[in-house]
């Protein structure tokens, strides 16, 4: 599909994964008006590293999703809608449940509803695979694995999903949605674990860790990028619901000696029960089978761990996070 002058929406623009999002759009010659969560200092995120050469095409909206009136207003004139606006933060939930319930479905409403109204060719929804839990018996999970709402934030997500399924049963909007499992690259939240395992290792101070035990998949988000391009191309995606996460799983533990090979260096990881999550929060399991994704849209991961956490590292060492990120 031709992008080239497309008028594309990306709600949560200024994060991690939508500002990599409007700067792929951007290269593929679309419009891409970007909506960034308002405030008094005009902070629009991670944009701020958009090349300027792109920025002729990219305009950028500041405003909260939760104000149905800004996101119909935002939505004017778009052909391609990707809503990736939300609180994330599952420890988060557990202190604020009415802000993340409300943001997270209100805005997914509110974005239906613009999109409904615009007639958009696509909505492409952003979900998240922690509605799924640990997998079941160990197996790697489909999108048939039961979902349940685990904490405050998975509730907001399922209930975001249920809104735009029933938008689409309803209205026929044309909607596609993604879960996505642990995305990872530059401009990711320092506080994650992986840039924790770098700026830790940079330092070089004593590897102080939450628990080791649980295991994960990481996709580049390079990658996740070209999945949340597909399913806005390809039809046989209106309606359904795609796992996006990499086959391959690995422990914390066994991450920490990935990074710190690439680093160059020897570590024993400590686990401080300081670090640890809340119990209600930790998934001990999660392991992707995103075949239908590879069915339905011809994708999988092309960046091996290896590759996309020596370009995280890269990125940190150059100052991503700011001189205290630097080696010494």
């Amino acid at each position: 599909m031709d992008w080239s002058g497309r008028r594309v929406l990306v709600t949560g623009a200024g994060g991690f994964i939508g500002s990599h999002l409007c700067e792929r759009l951007l290269h593929m010659g679309a419009a891409v008006r970007a909506v960034v969560h308002g405030n008094m200092k005009g902070n629009i995120g991670y944009l701020s590293q958009v090349p300027d050469d792109l920025t002729k095409n990219l305009e950028i909206c500041g405003g909260n999703i939760r104000d149905g009136a800004f996101v119909r207003d935002a939505s004017v004139g778009v052909d391609t809608l990707f809503h990736l606006a939300a609180i994330t933060s599952v420890v988060y939930s557990y202190s604020n449940p009415d802000e993340t319930i409300i943001t997270n479905v209100q805005g997914t409403l509110n974005v239906c509803n613009a999109a409904r109204h615009e007639k958009v060719r696509r909505l492409i929804h952003i979900s998240s695979a922690g509605v799924y839990g640990t997998a079941e018996d160990g197996r790697p999970i489909s999108e048939t694995h039961p979902v349940r709402a685990h904490n405050p934030y998975t509730a907001s997500k399922l209930a975001a999903d249920n809104v735009t399924e029933s938008f689409h049963l309803s209205y026929e909007l044309p909607v596609a949605t993604c879960r996505i499992f642990n995305v990872y690259g530059p401009r990711i939240n320092r506080f994650l674990v992986i840039p924790t395992i770098i700026t830790q290792l940079l330092k070089g101070s004593d590897l102080k860790m939450g628990d080791l035990s649980p295991t994960r998949n990481f996709t580049y988000v390079d990658d996740m990028l070209t999945g949340f391009v597909r399913a806005a191309e390809v039809d046989a995606m209106v309606g359904q619901i795609v796992n996006l996460g990499s086959s391959r799983a690995v422990t914390i533990r066994e991450l920490v000696h990935i990074i710190a090979g690439l680093m160059g260096c020897e570590v024993k990881p400590q686990a401080d029960p300081e670090r640890f999550r809340p119990v209600r929060s930790e998934i001990p399991r999660v392991v992707a089978d995103s075949s239908k994704a590879k069915q339905l849209l011809q994708w999988e991961p092309a960046v091996s761990l290896e590759d996309g956490l020596q370009r995280t590292i890269d990125w940190i060492k150059a100052g991503g996070y700011g001189d205290s990120a630097r080696a010494s």
